[in-house]
């Protein structure tokens, strides 16, 4: 699964990367060492012309929800059942959006208690975690934008962490999966699959990153 993830890069880094132009650009962004469910996540989306870096809320809440509340139990959606779901299936046809992240946690179950392991890309860079969005509607008209994040089968980097991992797109993939318009699930699933091992890395970090309380450089650190 993805239940936890950082983005601690300046906002005029996210722009540099993904070529945002700033006037479709939230205008704020501080480093984040320990992003959890429900909170507002840093999402890419596809107007129809351009790309947009907005906020959505993490949990999906499927726009025919009667309860917003389920959000909180949609935090990841599995990449080979997409289509089998009716929570997920519409939004993967028509609301895919990118996770921008530099990093993401996972616990490992030891004999002493769950170790927190930070894994990103060897080289450091952002990358994007597929996800999927949609709009719930409130009876007084006000919406909410929420979001959850695509996981697929451990790579071998992540086979002795944790059974499941979020789907890291190669960014030559990026355009495609949130391009709007016509396209075939069937055909956009073939993207979802584990990341290379050979170009992740992992490193065990503090407990501290255990507490949503926790959002500081402390969290990313290296742990003996």
């Amino acid at each position: 699964m993805c239940g936890r993830f950082t983005l601690v890069v300046s906002l005029e880094e996210l722009l540099l990367r993904y070529e945002l132009d700033p006037g479709y650009a939230v205008a704020y962004h501080r480093p984040q060492y320990n992003i959890a469910p429900t909170q507002m996540v840093l999402s890419i989306i596809h107007d129809g012309t351009r790309l947009r870096l907005g906020e959505l809320k993490w949990g999906l809440v499927p726009s025919w929800a009667k309860d917003p509340g389920i959000g909180s139990r949609m935090i990841n959606a599995r990449g080979e059942t997409l289509l089998d779901k009716p929570a997920y299936r519409i939004p993967f046809e028509r609301k895919r959006c990118l996770i921008p992240a530099d990093g993401f946690y996972e616990w490992q179950k030891t004999a002493g208690g769950k170790q927190p392991y930070r894994i990103r890309l060897k080289s450091s860079d952002l990358f994007s975690m597929a996800g999927l969005y949609d709009i719930w509607v409130q009876e007084d008209g006000t919406k909410i934008a929420t979001c959850t994040i695509i996981t697929t089968k451990p790579n071998e980097l992540m086979e002795p962490i944790h059974d499941r991992m979020p789907v890291i797109l190669r960014q030559e993939d990026e355009l495609r999966w949130v391009q709007r318009g016509a396209a075939d699930p069937r055909e956009l699933q073939q993207l979802l699959v584990p990341y290379p091992a050979d170009e992740m890395e992992a490193y065990p970090v503090s407990t501290a990153v255990n507490s949503v309380k926790n959002d500081s450089p402390l969290c990313i650190e290296k742990s003996s």
